[in-house]
């Protein structure tokens, strides 16, 4: 944990292009676009493994020999 001010600012990066501060954000990880693929289906791999679950149940717990 930082003890002083001068350190927190030492840490600090320094921005010489007051537009470059400006566009600092479009590098931030949470507009990456791994970031973006991972929430784009949220929910795809739990309904995935969900249904593949049951397809196996059905092919092999609920076996009907009537079924055309």
């Amino acid at each position: 944990m930082l003890r002083h001010h001068s350190e927190a600012q030492a840490r600090r990066p320094v921005y010489n292009d007051p537009w470059k501060r400006r566009e600092a954000w479009r590098s931030h990880p949470i507009f990456s676009k791994a970031s973006n693929f991972k929430t784009l289906f949220p929910g795809l791999g739990w309904a995935t493994a969900a249904f593949a679950v049951y397809c196996t149940y059905e092919h092999f717990m609920l076996k009907d020999k009537k079924h055309h």
